[in-house]
This record gives structure tokens, sequence and C-alpha cells, in this order.
């Protein structure tokens, strides 16, 4: 298929994918790989965001033209699951200590940097992606970080798919709250106009909320209170 994307990942075959070699259909062998095709979309994405990998713009970066792309990938949505994996591949966490809650934490932590290196993957994420052979070796070690937790396996898919998707999230805030912050006229329209509301009678928990002594506003330190009541709060069931 050569459109430019699709709606979902139903598309792409995880075995066709993952599980059977990559190359050419027909013809002479091109001077490029499915490997060289991936880090040159990812290097797009880091620079331009999602929206300028293309089939032809990725083609363009690595010398080649668009229809030989189509046999490594045959859509953008093949691509952005390759990208994903890629990246996955940079992804390297200590050896578990035995406290699976600071383990987790220490997993979460690494994810965050990760996606702020790479600021287009929580949107790549947020469609349901296959694991190819990097996640899934990130997985193991999650699984394993998890294993004194008690927690039986489907539980512990579901904290890896939670802990992931709250990183995500959070990153995705972190990114658009420090293109705010850039912005002090309007971060201190925002703080002139909750305090009105906060005064105007209507709101007694939101005034109550404002009034309490502040905490630390930094990304690291909101991300660590927010990673703190998220896993502490996991149970054993």
């Amino acid at each position: 298929m050569s459109s430019e994307g699709k709606a979902d990942a139903g598309g792409v075959d995880p075995e066709q994918l993952w599980l059977r070699p990559a190359g050419p259909r027909r013809g002479r062998r091109p001077s490029f790989t499915r490997e060289a095709i991936t880090a040159a979309a990812v290097a797009l994405a880091d620079a331009e965001g999602l929206e300028a990998v293309t089939m032809r713009r990725v083609a363009a970066e690595v010398g080649a033209g668009v229809m030989s792309l189509y046999s490594y990938a045959p859509d953008k949505e093949t691509l952005l699951e390759l990208m994903v994996d890629h990246v996955s591949g940079e992804l390297t966490a200590p050896a578990p200590g035995g406290d699976w809650r600071a383990d987790l934490k220490t997993v979460a932590r690494l994810q965050r940097a990760h996606m702020l290196s790479h600021p287009w993957l929580p949107a790549a994420l947020s469609t349901p992606r296959v694991p190819g052979p990097n996640t899934l070796a990130f997985m193991e070690h999650v699984l394993a970080v998890l294993r004194p937790s008690g927690l039986d396996g489907a539980a512990k898919l579901e904290v890896f798919a939670q802990t992931t998707a709250f990183v995500a999230g959070y990153v995705t805030h972190e990114i658009a709250q420090a293109s705010v912050s850039r912005s002090p006229d309007r971060a201190a329209a925002v703080g002139r106009y909750l305090a009105a509301v906060a005064a105007d009678g209507r709101h007694p928990e939101l005034a109550e909320a404002l009034s309490a002594p502040g905490r630390p506003l930094t990304p690291d330190a909101v991300f660590a209170r927010f990673l703190n009541r998220l896993i502490d709060g996991l149970g054993t069931g």
C-alpha cells in the first residue's frame, strides 16, 4: 500500500513486520536498509515533529525514490511502529533492586527523560502499538521489576501500560506548559484570572486549594509528586 498513513494500527501485520526479514521484494538491492529508513524518520520527527514525517521526506533523506521505500515500510503507520521500537532501543534500565515500587519509579523517570528527548513519542504512543524487539526487551525488564509485587501476569502488564500512559500524558503536559512559561504575560493573566475566580465566592473548594501553602513547581518536583501518588497507591490485587 502506498498511502501516507492510516487512521489506526489495525492494518499493520505484526508477523510480517517483526518476524519476517525486511527487504525489497524484487529488483536490484537498494543502497539503504530498513534501519536507515527508520533512523531518518526518527531524526525528522525529533527536529520537526511527526507532521514532517512523510514517505516522500524520508525517501529524500535516504536518497531514494518513494516507491522503493514501500517494501520496507508500506505506509506511515508501519513506519511509526518501526520508529517507536527503534527509539525503545535507547532505554537501558538498571537491574531490579528488589524494592519494586522504587524500581518502577526509576523506570518511569527513565521513560520521562526518553520521551523528552523524542517529543513526538507521546503522540505516537497514543495509538495502540504492537511491541517490537526493543520494546519487548524493555517490557521484560519492567515485568522483572514487578515480580516481587505479588501481582499476577495480567495485572503486571496493566501496571506497565498504566505507568507508560501516565508518563506520556505528563510529558505532553510538560511540553505544553514549557511553551506557556515562555510567555510571561499569559502566565500572569492566568494567575489574575484564577485569583478573581477564587474570590468570587462561588468556588470555595478552589479558593481553599489555591490558598494552601505552595509546593515546588519545577517539572521534576511535580513529576515526583505525581509519580509517588501513582505508584505508592498501587495495590497487590
